[in-house]
């Protein structure tokens, strides 16, 4: 896993050969935890780029999305949860949130129609007026479809109290709706340029680290709330595995993974009776990969304590929070 403190993409390269008019830049996604930010980013790209989950702080790095159009290629990020840090990853990843925002062209505040506007809200508005000044912001309520006509309406209001200069776009990612709206409206702020990536290239994640979040993703389903911001997962080995020219099935992939958590107890919650658990996760991230690869996956997760890393320097840096 990697902590990259600025949206550019590696090497500064763009595309020449494209039309007149046509816009490229980077917009990133900010907001409390469990705002909709991943799941928004997803139905934008059209491709699952980051994981997702009803536990707060899934989002642990800058992951980048790419949207291309014929007229414009637009390269979000969605960047962790915006909290009050408890640890030293908490502290690191608010400071890689705000480097992003000096770096992109277009800011979206993701704010979730279903919850009122808190301190948290007000927080990160705050901060961006002071540390993203004369970068447009596009308000986003996100969630619209679990919410009455009513509480929309409400929910608008608001949004548009906190961010008075700003448009509100209204948007549900689950059923696409609003979504395009979005897109053009985020478009609309980038400046004229040519593209960054390939037009097929959804995301630049190394595939590892995508492989990594899928695992960490299964392993969240079902945990006690205070056990998914103790959870990392590092890819330790993978490669296709040698098979008989006359084998016909697909490529087999070997992947070596270790979960950490920070204490006896919570390997114990991981594992399971008997590793049942454990292999319920291997299955579901099994399965996730396979999508990914376009190849059959052996799975082999080990589980280990790593005690208190998230407040361990040399931990983090082991586990890419540089």
């Amino acid at each position: 896993m990697s902590t990259p403190e600025s949206p550019q993409p590696a090497g500064g390269f763009a595309f020449p050969d494209t039309p007149p008019g046509h816009r490229s830049g980077f917009g990133c996604f900010v907001g409390r935890p469990n705002a909709g930010k991943s799941t928004l980013l997803n139905a934008m790209v059209g491709e699952k780029v980051a994981i997702t989950s009803d536990k707060p702080q899934t989002t642990r790095r800058a992951v980048r999305g790419i949207v291309t159009r014929p007229d414009a290629q637009l390269v979000l990020v969605d960047t962790p949860g915006m909290h009050r840090p408890r640890t030293l990853l908490g502290e690191r990843l608010g400071d890689l949130v705000r480097s992003v925002w000096s770096d992109v062209d277009v800011v979206g505040f993701c704010l979730p129609a279903n919850e009122k506007i808190g301190p948290g809200d007000r927080r990160i508005a705050a901060d961006l007026a002071e540390q993203a000044k004369g970068t447009p912001v596009v308000g986003i309520l996100t969630k619209v479809d679990t919410v009455s006509r009513e509480a929309l309406a409400v929910a608008l209001q608001a949004a548009a109290e906190l961010l008075p200069s700003a448009e509100i776009v209204p948007v549900s990612a689950t059923r696409g709706e609003q979504v395009d709206v979005l897109t053009d409206v985020l478009i609309a702020q980038l400046p004229e340029g040519p593209r960054f990536y390939p037009d097929a290239e959804v995301t630049d994640e190394p595939l590892e680290t995508r492989i990594s979040e899928l695992i960490r993703e299964a392993a969240l389903l079902g945990v006690r709330d205070e056990l998914p911001h103790s959870l990392a997962v590092l890819v330790s080995e993978m490669g296709e595995r040698e098979q008989d020219p006359s084998d016909t099935r697909p490529p087999l992939t070997d992947i070596y993974a270790t979960i950490y958590v920070e204490r006896p107890s919570q390997k114990a919650i991981v594992l399971g009776s008997k590793g049942s658990r454990l292999a319920d996760v291997g299955r579901r991230a099994r399965h996730e990969i396979e999508a990914l690869l376009g190849t059959r996956v052996y799975l082999d997760l080990h589980v280990t304590v790593a005690k208190e890393w998230q407040r361990d320097p040399k931990q983090l840096r082991r586990l890419g929070f540089d």
